[in-house]
């Protein structure tokens, strides 16, 4: 936004002699969401925070064994952080244009699904969102192996992998609050992130198994104290809490959104069938304490 108005960033290729929206290609094992903020920087020379995600494109390509195939394009609509700008890459120019103009220069139809669905959300008051990500613990060591406190049973080699690959998730959606149960478990979960980012985890009982147990209704204050924040936060937890955490966040879907659809499908697959281990979901939301609404639903685990 500038004075207001709407602006969006395009890129100039000279090797074609286009302007597009940053992309990219993903790395080996690499989350699409991690790939959108990489490339953005590289192309660009700016830190993004991603927000709600916008409409994918598909189109046919030849690729280098010249055989067509389908290119499938994710994108997110994303905040400027930081960054130098200086162009790096293979990007000669990037131009910041009000809607009217953009739809003009952009050279490919496809590209313009991803700025009407930015209107769109503008219009709607569900643009500007921050992230709530509520993230089950990665793969801890068996109970039966464990012949300690099950509070201090620490993750597996699996778990420790999948903790590392949380760091630039959560880097991507800026996260800077994390909050989190104190068993072991979660914090080994959660620990990478802090120390990389230098954010110190806040454990909170009430995310454990042992406290849900005694107060089931506290899962859910501490979704309500996220909210009321409006912070780019993480809820680190465990199986038996995710479902109290959701429940509590589901009264908050807005379904009357231009992705209504999509974000219940998500939100209620994830919350019938539970999270996997070290799984993320991130909700974007619009508005803070009794005026939040969840605007879109993501799901992230990295292989």
């Amino acid at each position: 936004m500038r004075k207001g108005v709407l602006e969006v960033a395009l890129v100039h290729r000279p090797r074609y002699d286009d302007w597009s929206w940053p992309k990219g290609k993903l790395d080996p094992g690499e989350d699409w969401a991690t790939a959108a903020a990489r490339e953005t920087l590289e192309e660009t020379g700016l830190e993004v925070r991603l927000g709600r995600p916008l409409p994918e494109a598909r189109y046919l390509m030849l690729t280098k064994s010249g055989v067509p195939g389908e290119k499938v394009v994710r994108y997110w609509a994303s905040t400027v952080t930081g960054g130098t700008g200086v162009l790096e890459n293979e990007i000669d120019a990037v131009e910041w244009l009000e809607v009217t103009e953009a739809n003009v220069r952009l050279d490919y139809a496809h590209d313009r699904e991803q700025l009407r669905a930015l209107v769109r959300a503008h219009g709607d008051a569900a643009l500007d969102t921050w992230p709530l990500v509520v993230v089950r613990h990665a793969k801890a060591m068996a109970r039966s192996d464990w012949k300690g406190d099950d509070r201090e049973r620490p993750l597996e080699t699996r778990g420790r992998e999948r903790a590392d690959a949380l760091i630039p998730l959560l880097t991507a959606y800026g996260i800077t609050r994390i909050v989190t149960s104190p068993a072991v478990r979660c914090l080994d979960t959660i620990s990478p992130y802090a120390v990389w980012s230098g954010i110190a985890p806040r454990p909170k009982k009430g995310l454990s198994e042992e406290g849900h147990e005694a107060d089931p209704d506290k899962a859910g204050e501490h979704v309500a104290r996220a909210l009321k924040r409006g912070e780019p936060t993480v809820l680190c937890s465990h199986g038996p809490v995710m479902g109290a955490l959701l429940d509590a966040l589901s009264p908050r879907l807005d379904l009357a959104g231009d992705s209504a659809a999509e974000t219940l499908h998500c939100f209620v697959e994830a919350r019938d069938e539970g999270l996997l281990k070290g799984e993320a979901i991130v909700c974007h939301v619009a508005g803070t304490g009794a005026d939040a609404r969840i605007v879109a639903v993501e799901r992230h685990l990295t292989p």
